[in-house]
């Protein structure tokens, strides 16, 4: 059951659920210097999956920017205009006057 989960997933580390009580320290270590999920499981069946905060947070932005690629895919083959190089430059500029601007204000 477990391996029918985790397809795709290239290296697994597998605990059994009672050790993140007895190991958190060793878990969070293997975590942090793998970046790879430990999956916990329970009675010999996947339960948990725990990851190092910045894995977990690359991940995420990994997967809005495919979101967000798709999105623009999905437009292009249906025929939607984007934006143009120009749009794009003055979206990016604005962007960083906020960020430029939020920085001055908190000094």
């Amino acid at each position: 059951m477990v391996r029918m989960l985790l397809q795709g997933v290239d290296i697994m580390q597998i605990k059994p659920s009672a050790s993140i009580r007895q190991n958190y320290n060793e878990i969070a270590a293997l975590c942090k210097s793998t970046g790879e999920p430990v999956f916990l499981t329970k009675n010999g069946e996947g339960d948990l999956v725990v990851m190092d905060i910045e894995a977990f947070t690359r991940r995420e932005k990994m997967l809005k920017l495919r979101e967000e690629l798709l999105a623009v895919e999905e437009d292009r083959l249906a025929g939607r205009a984007g934006v143009t190089p120009d749009e794009l430059d003055s979206y990016l500029d604005s962007i960083i006057d906020e960020v430029e601007h939020g920085k001055e204000g908190s000094i």
